[in-house]
């Protein structure tokens, strides 16, 4: 995202994509719930959000072979703890899922509707009030 678009919306634009970037873990999660072996995951909304606001130190390759520090999407995920063993070793929750699939969505609209106020704001200070 460009420097006037953080300016103007704050963290709402990178929290968009995280948010973005979780529904698609969940619902991967939930189209594998009877996939044996899978291992849930999600996404760090906390380490996702400071990585993306530029918080955290910088990491370069200095060998051939080392982890792209640029692969930023691999870093934000986390494999869920499962709250219930299964016997085929899938560690997926599809109740917990589906509710953190909600959550995310209710989210994502807190986000985008700031946006839109946002927006919404800047067009009635631009034309004096007059539609």
């Amino acid at each position: 995202m460009s420097s006037i678009n953080d300016n103007l919306f704050g963290l709402h634009t990178q929290a968009l994509d995280t948010w973005q970037r979780r529904s698609e873990v969940l619902a991967s999660n939930l189209a594998n719930a009877d996939t044996p072996g899978y291992l849930a995951r999600d996404v760090d909304f906390k380490k996702a959000l400071a990585s993306a606001n530029g918080n955290t130190l910088a990491m370069t390759i200095t060998q051939p072979g080392q982890i792209d520090p640029q692969a930023k999407a691999a870093q934000q995920l986390a494999y869920r703890v499962p709250t219930q063993p299964s016997m085929d070793g899938n560690t997926v929750d599809t109740q917990v899922e589906q509710a953190n699939f909600a959550a995310n969505g209710v989210h994502y609209q807190a986000s985008l509707s700031f946006i839109t106020a946002q927006i919404h704001m800047l067009r009635t200070a631009i034309t004096g009030g007059q539609s």
